[in-house]
């Protein structure tokens, strides 16, 4: 398939082969597209480097996404290499442990700021950098999920940061709309992967998402890239300031009994 046969992009976030960034840009990949990567730093250097080495990236830089500076350099290679690009991908979020962990109402001051900084400015850092050297018709998505909408226990502090993304995209759908730009959000449903592990009680998370979800079971990584080469291709073209939620449609659906049994096993009473 070459649906993005000459299509050029970037994504920020891809840290492992089991993640919804590796997903979605293995789907890209396979589909034709040309991919520049960042990674997060040395620690993350020797996980991303074979992955997008794999890819054929000519570009893999490392990016502190709440250093404008290092964004700026990003976008000035991809510039430089490529003069413009067709998608960008912004797969970043990060809050600290003991703000995902017993109530919300704990989360310091310190906490809040690293985790909207990190999860949700970045996108509007991304996106001003992005907008000269963005084809028009060009698409920029984010990964969220249904804690922006919901309160998910131990999500805390993620889902503040995740609805401020979402809240952003649709601002950033506005101002880029005119340039021809689309500006999305792929919300997905929970997938094991190692930054979700971090999360306290996300293996009863899992349960719950198959108890809700209208058809039973977890979404799987090949899906969830899949609606990444829908949002990065021109199959999209009329989509912007969206929501695609990709979650076995736990979104649409009551919590069940079972679900509930699940979830407030892992809530101190």
């Amino acid at each position: 398939m070459d649906l993005m046969k000459g299509k050029r992009g970037l994504i920020f976030g891809v840290s492992n082969t089991h993640g919804i960034a590796y997903g979605i840009a293995k789907q890209l990949h396979d589909a034709g597209a040309e991919i520049a990567f960042t990674y997060a730093g040395e620690a993350m250097e020797k996980r991303v480097r074979p992955i997008a080495e794999g890819m054929g990236a000519k570009i893999i830089m490392s990016c502190d996404v709440t250093k404008e500076d290092e964004v700026k350099a990003v976008f000035d290679e991809c510039e430089k290499l490529y003069g413009k690009l067709d998608f960008v991908v912004h797969a970043v979020a990060f809050a600290q442990k003991e703000d995902l962990m017993g109530r919300f109402i704990d989360t310091s001051m310190e906490g809040w700021n690293t985790a909207l900084g990190v999860s949700a400015y970045s996108l509007v850092t991304i996106c001003r950098h992005a907008e000269p050297i963005m084809n028009e018709g060009g698409s920029i998505f984010a990964l969220t999920y249904l804690g922006s909408i919901l309160s998910v226990p131990s999500y805390n502090v993620m889902g503040v940061a995740k609805a401020a993304l979402e809240s952003s995209m649709r601002f950033l759908a506005v101002d880029l709309g005119r340039k021809g730009i689309r500006v999305n959000c792929i919300s997905a449903g929970p997938v094991k992967t190692l930054a979700s592990m971090g999360i306290s009680g996300f293996s009863k998370m899992l349960k719950a998402a198959v108890a809700r979800s209208p058809l039973k079971r977890n979404v799987a990584l090949e899906e969830v890239g899949n609606a990444g080469l829908y949002l990065a291709s021109d199959l999209s073209k009329g989509t912007t300031g969206e929501v695609i939620y990709v979650d076995c449609g736990c979104h649409s659906a009551y919590a069940s009994s079972e679900e509930m049994e699940i979830l407030s096993n892992n809530i101190d009473l």
